[in-house]
């Protein structure tokens, strides 16, 4: 057998994280097995194995592929010009625009997290990472003077994702939730904490935030 190019193998990969997303999220992690997963990938039992052993394995591919995802989104964040904007932006995106499968994926990997010490090791690491990244982001924004926030950097990291997690959790329980509705409340809230420029009030009402961030590089 031809040994494949390391980007098809890459592609492969990424192919069964999409697939095991899908069946976590429909099933269950114990409901779904890995029998399922090769389904919905449309891959044999060995193509599956080559690349993750188990069902942690792949849970893991999940938390470590939106760790690195996040990571990109605060770079760009923290190189915004307009960081109110931008920080709406990135809180639109997760708290309404993700896919409601995903937000049922991470409700499974939280409460399995409660069960198996070793998804409570992902998870704590990948919670750690995101207060990590977000307390560095407001303390460069701080010497930057884009922002000065109300208390401690750190303290603030921690309100403000607690704010995006109620939200996003909200969203994946009550698919009737609005979510943009509260994003003008929500950012001027945050804003208050963070002592940065409001967004116009109108704009937070009528449009999503993505396009008041084009606005800005216009």
């Amino acid at each position: 057998m031809p040994k494949l190019k390391p980007e098809t193998l890459e592609a492969r990969r990424e192919h069964i994280l999409d697939a095991a997303e899908r069946c976590f999220a429909r099933s269950g992690f114990h409901r779904c097995t890995m029998a399922d997963i090769c389904g919905e990938a449309a891959i044999s039992a060995g193509a599956l194995y080559v690349h993750f052993e188990s069902k942690e394995a792949l849970i893991a591919g999940i938390v470590e592929r939106n760790r690195a995802q996040l990571s990109d989104e605060l770079a760009d964040l923290a190189n915004a010009p307009d960081f109110t904007a931008a920080l709406a932006a990135l809180g639109e995106h997760y708290a309404v625009e993700e896919p409601q499968y995903k937000r049922i994926l991470n409700l499974e990997i939280a409460a399995e997290a409660t069960r198996n010490e070793k998804i409570a090791e992902l998870f704590q690491n990948c919670d750690r990472f995101v207060i990590d990244s977000f307390t560095e982001l407001i303390e460069r924004a701080t010497r930057e003077g884009r922002i000065n926030p109300v208390g401690d950097a750190r303290k603030m990291a921690q309100t403000i994702c607690i704010i995006g997690e109620g939200m996003f959790w909200r969203r994946a329980v009550d698919p009737a939730f609005n979510g943009r509705e509260l994003m003008g409340s929500v950012m001027t809230a945050v804003s208050a904490l963070l002592n940065a420029p409001k967004l116009d009030d109108d704009a937070n009402r009528d449009g999503p935030a993505d396009a008041r961030v084009a606005e800005t590089h216009s």
